[in-house]
């Protein structure tokens, strides 16, 4: 958290970082070095180096990428902590979903209706692109363009609408080939620049338990700065349950490990636990599952960060609706966590960039007629989930 602040400072220009230092990654590996030169005893140094690089492979699991070297170090400056810790949802995410389902009209959502283009005035190319603008603005002509209607093509049918809100996620809008036309190309720049990366979970079911009870989590020191297998990139194996274990790893490594199978992946895991514990007696697991967020078809990754060379205005750039004709309400508006410009990478950055959108979209329908209320903190939608 202190870490965070100082780079809170180097986003506001409060202070400015050390010089010919760019990323998350540099700023650490200078600080470790330094506070490592402090340390007399070769052995004492060489396991807390052994410490720092496992710590750095857990933030790369929250932040979301290969390397911390690939994040911005002022840009971390802008992502918002919030107060309290995670929150675990026992039933899953349909504990958020439900309360908001169950108060809209019955038949009004399509399942299983996989979105494969979206169809919108063309014409780009006689209107304005500008990034200095807080709306996109495109002027219809051209003799392809009869109206001013969105087309969302599905695998059976074709919707059309005045209006939509695009919730798709970034790996999708890094795919390009889901608009037609294209999307100006100032947001096709800043999709291009922001990171989306891949973080993948393994999950170890045991028919007994073997840990002990004041075991919580199984940190792996591993004996090199240089990651060779896969494996190599988890850095810990924590206890959910008794008979639980949840292991994490991200980047390059976890993009090889969900080419694997399951019965191999558990192999692996268990060759590790027995190495560290120096207990050949560890079992297999009984079950192994794993998340494949990169080969995923609907998300191509997990979640956003700004690296090297993007910023915060590349979110900005993502979120700005678009309009055609100068019409009030936007033809397109986006949501999602890579369209919130502080809580990116969250739940609650893609809950709260969602309503906006809604809200927005209601505004604009109902000009004489305001919003009565705009819930813009998440306390009283924090209460109202189900958490036990």
């Amino acid at each position: 958290m202190c870490f965070l602040r100082r780079c809170e400072d180097y986003f506001t220009g409060a202070f400015d970082p050390p010089p010919g230092i760019h990323s998350v990654g540099e700023h650490v590996q200078l600080e470790i070095a330094i506070y490592l030169d402090k340390v007399q005893n070769s052995n004492a140094r060489k396991l807390q180096r052994l410490i720092f690089n496992c710590l750095l492979k857990r933030e790369t699991c929250i932040t979301g990428c290969n390397n911390m070297n690939d994040i911005d170090l002022i840009e971390l400056g802008s992502y918002k902590e919030l107060q309290g810790g995670n929150i675990a949802l026992p039933s899953g995410y349909s504990s958020i979903l439900d309360p908001i389902y169950n108060k809209l009209p019955p038949d009004c959502i399509k399942l299983n209706s996989q979105v494969t283009k979206i169809k919108w005035p063309s014409g780009i190319d006689n209107g304005t692109d500008s990034e200095d603008s807080d709306k996109t603005v495109i002027e219809v002509g051209g003799e392809n363009v009869t109206n001013e209607t969105v087309y969302v093509h599905c695998d059976d049918k074709i919707y059309e609408a005045d209006s939509i809100i695009c919730t798709l996620p970034l790996g999708i809008l890094k795919s390009n080939d889901i608009f037609c036309p294209k999307l100006p190309k100032y947001k096709e720049k800043s999709i291009g620049r922001l990171l989306y990366g891949v973080v993948d979970k393994i999950f170890l079911y045991y028919d007994r338990p073997f840990l002990s009870q004041d075991t919580d989590e199984i940190l792996l020191l591993w004996d090199s700065d240089e990651i060779g297998d896969w494996s190599e990139k988890i850095y810990s194996f924590s206890k959910v349950n008794d008979t639980l274990l949840l292991g994490w790893l991200s980047g390059n490594e976890a993009e090889i490990m969900e080419k694997l199978d399951d019965k191999i992946i558990g192999d692996k895991c268990t060759e590790i636990l027995r190495r560290f514990l120096n207990d050949p007696c560890i079992p297999y697991p009984s079950k192994c599952m794993c998340t494949r967020w990169k080969a995923n078809e609907f998300s191509l990754g997990s979640y956003t960060a700004i690296g090297v060379g993007s910023s915060q205005l590349d979110i900005e750039h993502i979120a700005r609706p678009m309009h055609v004709n100068n019409n009030t309400i936007p033809i397109i508006t986006f949501a999602g966590e890579h369209t919130h410009p502080n809580f990116y990478s969250t739940v609650h950055g893609a809950y709260l960039s969602g309503r906006a959108a809604a809200e927005m979209l209601i505004v604009c329908k109902r000009e004489d007629e305001p919003l009565n209320t705009t819930v813009t903190d998440l306390s009283s939608w924090i209460q109202g989930l189900p958490l036990t």
